[in-house]
């Protein structure tokens, strides 16, 4: 009797390997699995701008990049809440993370023009990009009716949140897509939707928000397929201006919805994933984008981390020293057999 639902991920004809320079965009969900590949030593960025949950400000961010925009503009401005006024309050981005704020106007607008340029550099190199939905409710500033991708704590009466039609996710997806392949002609693209329910908009606004990011990367992935033909999510297809099979679906929503429909896999808040099964997630995703041999290698090296990460007791003793010739005798080896492997020891 098959007690297991698993759910079958078509196989790709392109793979990941430590030669691949890999990028995360997206909810804390792509924070999380971004983590799983760089603690193996691959070549990773994520989320430049840091975490982002909607299409729109995803697709903002990396229109950004991609069009070496220059930041200076209306999205930069002065925290405005009462007990911060004055000189120590702190510059924001309406389009960043708190973690590129500053002290200044002019370092705020450095530290997002030097995050850009180090995005842009990364992804010229760039071989896969997994973009991670989290939601389609969006905060807008109600006086100009732009998305923001933080609120930064602001006075709530600046926005109103609604969540967007299907038809505006396809947009962004588009532009995502396009964007992307600006950068880089042949740059796999994976889109994903997290599997982290966002309880706060209740259970049913939380299946509706889920349920429209699904319709509208199926519905890109439709419209790029070519004519006549059919492309259910998770196949690879194109068409038109896009590269031959550089888009695709990664169903980690599903796995969790159905392989791993327990609440042992949650973390303590009943809505984060555990350690576990963030872990399995990135096991199914090396089971579909890596090959054998770097799923061996794969393995080397979290054997080589494990030795690497050993707690030492005396630094100055003569164990450690022996300890520390042996560590970077074992790092040479594997980075003259792993092709692109930098262990950095």
């Amino acid at each position: 009797m098959n007690l297991f639902t698993k759910i079958d991920i078509p196989a790709t004809d392109w793979q990941i390997d430590y030669n691949s320079h890999i990028v995360f965009f997206g909810s804390c969900f792509a924070d999380n699995i971004s983590v799983q590949f760089a603690s193996r030593k691959f070549k990773v960025l994520v989320n430049p701008f840091g975490t982002v949950y909607n299409p729109l400000s995803i697709a903002m961010q990396i229109k950004a990049i991609a069009n070496k925009k220059v930041f200076g503009g209306p999205e930069i401005f002065q925290d405005m809440r009462p007990d911060r006024a004055g000189n120590n309050a702190s510059w924001h981005c309406w389009d960043a993370h708190g973690s590129l704020s500053a002290a200044t106007r002019e370092d705020c607008i450095a530290k997002l023009n030097e995050a850009a340029t180090h995005a842009l550099e990364f992804l010229q190199k760039t071989d896969v990009a997994f973009i991670t939905l989290g939601t389609s409710f969006v905060y807008f500033l109600k006086d100009i009716g732009a998305a923001v991708s933080n609120c930064h704590q602001q006075n709530p009466n600046l926005f109103i949140r609604k969540m967007i039609s299907v038809d505006h996710v396809v947009v962004a997806l588009k532009s995502i897509v396009q964007d992307l392949q600006k950068i880089k002609r042949d740059m796999q693209i994976v889109f994903t939707v997290s599997p982290l329910r966002h309880m706060s908009d209740g259970a049913h606004g939380n299946t509706l928000s889920k349920a429209t990011l699904q319709l509208a990367i199926d519905k890109v992935i439709q419209e790029i397929a070519p004519p006549g033909s059919h492309a259910p999510l998770g196949v690879s297809v194109a068409r038109n201006d896009v590269k031959a099979e550089t888009i695709s679906y990664f169903p980690s929503y599903e796995i969790v919805m159905d392989e791993l429909r327990d609440y042992r896999f949650y973390d303590d808040d009943m809505i984060h994933l555990s350690k576990t099964a963030e872990s399995y997630i990135f096991e199914r995703m090396v089971e579909t984008y890596c090959s054998e041999k770097t799923r061996e290698d794969i393995r080397k090296v979290e054997r080589f981390m494990k030795m690497a990460n050993h707690r030492i007791q005396d630094e100055s003793s003569t164990a450690t020293a022996t300890f520390q010739q042996k560590l970077q005798a074992e790092a040479q080896k594997l980075e003259s057999q792993i092709a692109g492997l930098e262990l950095n020891v």
